[in-house]
Order: C-alpha cells, then sequence, then structure tokens
C-alpha cells in the first residue's frame, strides 16, 4: 500500500485483503479459501441470492403461518435452558402496532449482541410455540437510533465458507463498500452497456450489494453477467479469426461429380437441417482457410450422411479422407455405414483399427502412401505414426469431445506435402444453440435439429416397482418375438449404504428367475477393453438377447434389432443420459419401448417430465440443464475459456446474443484492442483471463 497524504496507508482496489478493517489473518485465511485475496475481489465477490425484506408488515397483523419482515425495538431479552440443555435466546420486540416474541435457538450469544432498546430487521416464518414467535431467518440490528417506522431492505446473502458466515461477508462488504465503490472505473464502452440496457459497473456494484429492491439487483447481476459473456466472446472470435489467419486450407472445387451421384442414389429425401449443413460444410471447404467446423445433431438426425457429402467432395478433388471413432466398434459400424451408402458409386472404404491383422494393416497402409483417394475408416490407430497419408484432405473426427487436443492434433498432421486437412467434428450431445454457440465459439458450427421422416418414435413409460415382473414379462415376450433387449443399472455392484439394485446382482436374479434360458451377458466399465468389445459384438450378431448394463452402452453402437431399453433406478440419472440411453433402442423397422422401472416421489416425477414427454434431445438437453445447471455437461474444453463465475449461457441466452453480437463489432473495428478507448477493457481482460491474452498480441 501507498501512503496518503495525511501519512496514513491509501486504500486500494488491489489492497491485500488483511489490511482492511475488521479482517485480520484468520479471517483472511477463510477469504482466500473464497478465492478473496484484494479489496477488488472482495468488492467482485457476487451474492448468490437474496432475502427479501423489504416490505415491512405491522406486528399485531402477523398470523401463524405467515413469512414476514418486521421492524421493532427490543424491550425485554434474555436465555432461556431448556430441558435438554440447549440454551435459546429471546428477546420481545415491539413496534407501534404490537408485540411479538423472537427466539434463536441454540444462539446464546447474541445476547451479547442485541442490547435493550435496538432497532432490529427481522425476517422469517411465524410459528407458534406458547403463542406467535417469530423464527428469524435473517436480522439486522440497525442500532438504538434507528427510525422504527423505516423501510425495510434487500439483504445479500454471500456464498460463505467454514468459519466465516455469510452474515460476516455481508458486514464486511457493507464496511467498505462507500469507499471502495469510488475506486471503480468503467471499462466497457458506453455504446455496448447502452445497448444492453445496462448500469455502469459502479452503480451495478452498489446495486450488487445494497440493492433497493430484488430487481435492481438482478440488473446489476446482469452486468457482471454480461461482462464474462463478453469477454468469453471476445477471446473466442479472436482465436478463431487468428486461426483462419493462420491456417492455409485447400481450395476444393465443388465439382458436383460425386455427391451429385450420391445424392441421386439416396433412397430418402434430406431434411432441410440437413441441406443446410451440407451446404455450410461445402462453402467452408471451397474457402482458402482451413474449414473447423462442429456438426452437432441428435440421436438418428443424419449426421453420418452429412459426413458422406463432406468425403466425396474430398474424394472428388483427388484427397484422401479420414474418420476417427473413439472405439473399435463404432469404427466398424462407421465402415459399415459408409459401405452400405457408398455401395451404389462404387466406393468401398478401408478400416483401420488396431485389431486388424498385420496383413490387413499392410494393405491399407500401401492404399493411403500411394496417394489414391480413399477413405480410411479408423481409431486411434489413424493417427500413429505407421499410418502416414500421402494426401490427406479432410479429418472427421467422431464423438469428437471423447478426444484430447492432441489426439485430434495427431491426426490433422497425418497429411503429407505440408497441407493440413480442414477438420469436421461431429458430436451426438444436443444442446441448445444459443449454448454451442457460446461453449463452441472457437468453431463454426452446423446443427442438425430435425429428424428425418419415416423414423418411428419409442414408446416411453414410467412405472412403479409393483410393476416389476409385468414389466420383466414384457421383455420375455420381445424376446420370443425374436427381439433383444437392454437392463441399465446405475451400479456395478451393491454397496452397505445402497438399496439400488447393482448390474451384478441383477444379471444373477434374472439369469435365474424372469429370464432364464435366455441368453443374457453383463457389460460394465470395470471390464477390460477387449472384454466389452466382445461381448458388445455378441449383442450386435444376435447372440445374445438381453445385455444388462451400466451406462458404459450410453454412447453405443446400433443393434437394429434391440427394441427394449429398461432403466432401473432413473431417479439417478440425468435427462440428457436417459436421452442418450434411449438412443439405443429405435434403429430398426420395429416398434420399440423405453421403460424406466422405479418407485419415485412426486418431484423427481415432474423432473423426468420432459423426458416421458418428448424424444427432441435439444428439449431434454434445455430442460437437464435447467434442473442441473451447466456443470460438467462439456468435460475438459481444453480451449483456453474460461468458466463462468456470474453468468449462466442458459439462462442469459438473450444477453448472450447481445455480447456476442458486441463482442463482433469490436473486433471489427479494433482487432488487437489497442485503442485508447479500449485500454480498460484490454487491461481487465489481461487481469481475468490471463495466458489468453496471447491471443491479443500485436502481429
Amino acid at each position: 500500500m501507498t501512503a496518503a497524504a495525511g501519512g496514513g496507508p491509501r486504500r486500494t482496489l488491489e489492497t491485500p485483503v488483511e489490511f482492511l478493517t475488521g479482517v485480520g489473518p484468520r479471517r483472511a485465511e477463510a477469504l482466500r479459501r473464497l478465492n478473496i485475496f484484494t479489496a477488488r475481489d472482495l468488492l467482485f465477490h457476487v451474492p448468490h441470492r437474496y432475502e427479501d425484506a423489504s416490505t415491512v408488515s405491522a406486528i399485531a397483523r402477523l398470523r401463524v403461518g405467515d413469512d414476514a419482515t418486521v421492524i421493532g425495538t427490543v424491550v425485554s431479552k434474555g436465555v432461556l435452558p431448556t430441558r435438554k440443555g440447549l440454551r435459546i435466546f429471546q428477546a420481545v420486540v415491539q413496534d407501534p402496532s404490537g408485540l411479538i416474541e423472537v427466539g434463536w435457538p441454540g444462539q446464546p450469544w447474541l445476547d451479547r449482541q442485541i442490547q435493550k432498546g435496538d432497532q432490529l430487521l427481522l425476517s422469517g416464518p411465524v410459528r407458534f410455540y406458547h403463542g406467535r414467535q417469530l423464527a428469524p431467518r435473517e436480522f439486522v440490528n440497525l442500532g438504538p437510533d434507528a427510525d422504527p417506522t423505516g423501510a425495510g431492505r434487500v439483504l445479500a446473502v454471500y456464498r460463505a465458507t467454514e468459519g466465516l458466515s455469510f452474515k460476516v461477508i455481508r458486514q464486511l462488504v457493507e464496511k467498505h463498500l462507500d469507499a471502495l465503490l469510488p475506486l471503480v472505473q468503467e471499462y466497457l464502452p458506453p455504446a455496448l452497456l447502452a445497448e444492453a440496457s445496462l448500469p455502469p459497473l459502479p452503480e451495478a456494484l452498489r446495486a450488487l450489494h445494497r440493492p433497493t429492491s430484488v430487481a435492481e439487483a438482478h440488473a446489476a447481476r446482469a452486468r457482471l453477467a454480461y461482462e464474462e459473456l463478453l469477454f468469453v466472446h471476445l477471446l473466442q472470435r479472436r482465436a478463431h479469426a487468428l486461426a483462419k489467419q493462420a491456417r492455409d486450407g485447400i481450395v476444393f472445387r465443388n465439382r458436383k461429380e460425386l455427391t451429385t451421384a450420391f445424392r441421386a442414389a439416396l433412397p430418402f429425401e434430406l431434411t432441410k437441417a440437413q441441406v443446410r449443413a451440407v451446404r455450410e460444410i461445402v462453402a467452408d471447404m471451397c474457402r482458402p482457410e482451413r474449414m473447423h467446423r462442429l456438426l452437432q445433431g441428435d440421436v438418428g438426425s443424419g449426421k453420418t450422411v452429412v459426413a458422406v457429402f463432406a468425403a466425396l467432395l474430398a474424394l472428388e478433388n483427388g484427397y484422401q479422407v479420414a474418420v476417427m471413432a473413439p472405439t473399435e466398434l463404432l469404427a466398424e459400424q462407421h465402415a459399415r455405414t459408409f459401405d452400405a451408402l457408398l455401395a451404389p458409386l462404387g466406393i468401398i472404404p478401408v478400416l483401420i483399427t488396431g485389431g486388424r491383422s498385420p496383413k490387413e494393416r499392410k494393405l491399407a497402409a500401401t492404399r493411403l502412401q500411394s496417394g489414391e483417394p480413399v477413405i480410411a475408416i479408423g481409431t486411434h490407430a489413424l493417427q500413429e505414426e505407421r499410418t502416414q497419408f500421402a494426401k490427406l484432405g479432410l479429418a472427421i473426427i467422431d464423438e469428437q469431445h471423447r478426444f484430447g487436443v492432441e489426439h485430434r492434433r495427431a491426426l490433422v498432421e497425418r497429411g503429407g506435402k505440408g497441407e493440413k486437412p480442414d477438420v469436421l467434428l461431429m458430436s451426438a450431445t444436443p444442446i441448445p444453440r444459443s449454448l454451442a454457440l457460446t461453449v463452441y465459439g472457437d468453431l463454426d458450427v452446423s446443427i442438425l435439429d430435425e429428424r428425418p421422416p419415416g423414423r418411428q418414435p419409442i414408446t416411453t413409460a414410467l412405472r412403479p416397482e409393483s410393476a416389476r415382473e409385468r414389466v420383466l414379462g414384457f421383455v420375455e415376450r420381445q424376446v420370443t418375438a425374436g427381439r433383444q433387449a437392454y437392463l441399465v443399472y446405475p451400479l456395478i455392484e451393491e454397496s452397505e449404504r445402497s438399496a439400488l439394485r447393482a448390474a451384478t446382482k441383477a444379471f444373477a436374479e434374472l439369469a435365474e428367475g424372469a429370464l432364464a434360458g435366455r441368453r443374457l451377458a453383463l457389460l460394465h466399465g470395470r471390464m477390460k477393453p477387449d472384454e466389452k468389445d466382445a461381448v458388445m459384438r455378441r449383442f450386435r450378431d444376435g447372440d445374445l438377447d438381453v445385455l444388462v448394463a451400466t451406462t458404459v452402452i450410453e454412447v453405443g453402437i446400433d443393434v437394429p434389432n434391440a427394441t427394449v431399453m429398461v432403466v432401473e433406478h432413473p431417479e439417478r440419472f440425468g435427462l440428457s443420459q436417459l436421452h442418450q440411453l434411449r438412443g439405443r433402442v429405435g434403429r430398426g423397422a420395429e416398434e420399440s419401448y423405453c421403460i424406466l422401472l422405479g418407485d419415485v416421489g412426486p418431484e423427481v416425477a415432474a423432473r423426468l417430465a420432459p423426458f416421458l414427454e418428448t424424444e427432441d434431445g435439444f428439449v431434454i438437453a434445455r430442460a437437464d440443464l435447467e434442473q442441473r445447471g451447466m456443470g460438467d455437461l462439456f468435460g475438459e474444453r481444453q480451449s483456453g475459456v474460461p468458466m463462468f463465475k456470474v453468468a449462466d449461457p442458459l439462462r442469459d441466452e438473450a444477453l448472450s446474443e447481445v455480447a456476442r453480437a458486441g463482442a463482433e463489432r469490436l473486433l471489427q473495428s479494433d482487432p488487437e484492442l489497442r485503442r485508447p478507448e479500449h485500454a480498460g477493457l484490454r487491461e481487465t481482460l489481461r487481469r481475468s483471463y490471463g495466458r489468453a491474452m496471447e491471443l491479443f498480441r500485436v502481429g
């Protein structure tokens, strides 16, 4: 700290928190656990909710069962012991209309903090305990000189930690707010704030910590949320622009030879979403910049057909294509699908996986090294040193979230002659478009939000435990009719703490009971990869009737003959996870069913309702995010994009759109944010996101 004119320390926003009045070493240590290291951090410690005590009621009008706020004078107080040893601090407070008793069980120390004559603001439920008694959820000691007819307040409730309650944090913020606010300067351009109808930062911070209404507090939160969204969009759009500048791609020509023949040979019409995605991808591939696009679509939305169009555009330009899947089973499935789709054109893909024989690998390597236009489909084996493409023009990566950045980079670098292939990433995890544009802002995004016509709906139902026998009888009848079924459990083995049915125990019970005589197998995540593959192959090939499994099948292979999915203990699954599981059935011509089995309460039933009512993965994903929050839905983004502290890209969907448009305009006018009026913005970006600011280095 620097010295002020009078010789005392001058407080700044960078003052270490331990030097703030009322903190000290012990509280400073607790504050550090909340990532509060400086005065600035304390100022930006956002309340996670508010207690609305703004409407004050007259004490005489309170009734048992009310939840109310009152302001009254302490006329008597004391600590009362109970027979069980609990000590209760009680006070009687009075306003001009009457008296009420207030009780704080287990808080005898309040006797030292609250004195007769103090004015208290109290908020909480009114209960019956030897008469009316207010049980304060919140209280503020306004002191002996406060106006007893004063207004109520909106009280900020902060995220706290062991040894440091939210009330202590509130006191610290209140103590320093007036001194810190004048040190804050707005750094966002006024035009952006005006466009989003947001208050300047000093005003927002005041309203955040000391709001006059809940609406004002929400508007203040929106100012900080907008800033986070703006910064993320700035970083991602800058990364996207620099990547395009740095990647001289292959300029493909839309010759319309193989692609036109392929479309004519398709036995179905493309959906509007597929046509739109194909056009976006073709336009990308014909530009000088290398394509880096994400193709996102629900189960059954036709991503593979779109990917085939991209592959054929590369082939008709004389280039090779790599299609990488996370498992051998999925790679084999892609190979069969590509085979079937491309058979009318006489094009035969080559399969490259670790399980192929040395002879097969050698033949495949010869084809790749010859430079012959070919589609190579495989696993991680595609990005190994021994797999060399002579002329790789397009890399298609399926289930892209299951590959790390290094895996993707290694595949891209398999090309020859210094050329870098275009990249098409595919994902079957549907998320709302606005959220995709926020989370994947460093990519171009194509979304398939239509299902091809003719795909049969899956009958979905929730059944109680009492229906178990009937449900298993239905599974038995489906198997007798030549179909196959999945039975999914949330755990592998029983534990002493849990009454949940586990896959291992259920497998033994079913094999000896309801499904005795049927061909059953067990599949779970603790099995070795080759063991899991062997079981899935048997199920795919029809050598098994029923697969008893954990969620390891969530992302699996197509088994058109599987028509029944039974999920035990559905309360243990998220909606998106249930949707992915349901996607394992309904892939053939026969009617399919998904049955959730177990006794659930009204709250869980309400949570599961969106899954039972629709098969639209985007609707389900939105409901899932609203219920569970962002969480770890996207795993490790590995792109340098920071976690959101205030903003919620789903809840703040409209705000994110405004922030994205603002970020694009900023970068168009000042790509490196070098203008003097953007100095504060640039400095805040540097302080908040550190290394990511390398994106804004000159040159």
